[in-house]
């Protein structure tokens, strides 16, 4: 099994860098571009040893106490078997 986390600044904080990214975009043409915010992606491969259920919760454990910062980050994840 493995899991998908994907952890952006919230909405709420500045992001600096999904700026210039912006700026840089507009720079080189590209239209229809509101706005562009970045973060980060995590793959975790998964042992096997857990079902779906404790493997939620852990994975959820995990991006909530060592991939974000809770301060100014939250996060998504999906599961693939």
């Amino acid at each position: 099994m493995k899991a998908f986390v994907t952890v952006m600044m919230k909405n709420t904080v500045l992001d600096p860098q999904g700026k210039t990214i912006h700026g840089a975009l507009r720079k080189s043409g590209y239209q229809g571009i509101a706005g562009v915010r970045q973060g980060k992606f995590f793959e975790l491969v998964l042992d096997g040893t857990l079902d779906k259920a404790a493997a939620q919760a852990e994975v959820e454990r995990i991006a909530r106490d060592f991939l974000t910062n809770p301060v100014i980050e939250e996060f998504s994840y999906r599961l693939d078997e």
